[in-house]
């Protein structure tokens, strides 16, 4: 018999070296968090309009997370899913700012009481990529709560946890056969223990719309 993969989640990686954090990191959801680390492709769709510009499925090509944006939108504005289609956060820019500030809000709510966390770029030029993240409570935003470093254009950053060296996250370029036939641009996502996949793929996904202009 099948496994549903909606109630499996995604699938656990071989064992590696990766050490569990002390405490889980749930932004988004408990719910995302395994008891493993686990590796999430990314599927960039180039020729979409409706169905968004994201897939995120596990390691055997089932659908984990989906995004979907606004067209004709004053701002921009995406909502990841889940795979029976249930909104699970929606990520929304902000006019007009310098350092690119994103907003993430549960569910399709834009009310501020319903903000889970924010990005912005941490300088105005940038040679390499540098996200800060502030969760809804950080309102001084002296340190950031998380932070990603790295290249976005070869596909290579890191998610560290507050403003330390601890990763929580990594991405890297993933070719096969599919991305070079069908035009995806596909990479991986290698997401530590008890870390909430979710709120890597909101992150993900800031990026990518950030970057793609």
């Amino acid at each position: 018999m099948a496994t549903d993969p909606i109630a499996a989640g995604p699938v656990a990686m071989p064992a590696t070296a990766y050490q569990p954090l002390p405490n889980p990191i749930t932004v988004v959801g408990q719910q995302f968090c395994a008891q493993y680390p686990v590796d999430l492709v990314i599927v960039k769709k180039v020729m979409t309009i409706s169905d968004g510009n994201f897939a995120v499925t596990d390691v055997n090509g089932s659908v984990i997370i989906k995004v979907k944006g606004t067209l004709l939108s004053l701002r921009d504005h995406r909502v990841l899913l889940d795979a029976a289609g249930k909104p699970i956060v929606s990520l929304q820019s902000k006019m007009l700012s310098m350092h690119r500030r994103w907003k993430v809000f549960r569910g399709e709510s834009s009310d501020p009481k319903d903000l889970l966390f924010s990005t912005k770029l941490s300088s105005i030029i940038q040679l390499k990529t540098a996200l800060n993240v502030f969760l809804a409570a950080n309102t001084k935003e002296e340190v950031c709560d998380f932070k990603l470093r790295g290249s976005w254009f070869d596909r290579s950053c890191t998610v560290y946890a507050g403003n330390s060296n601890t990763i929580i996250a990594k991405m890297h370029k993933k070719y096969n056969v599919q991305s070079v036939v069908l035009g995806k641009d596909t990479f991986a996502v290698t997401v530590y223990t008890n870390v909430d996949y979710a709120f890597i793929v909101a992150l993900i996904v800031i990026l990518e719309e950030i970057n793609k202009d």
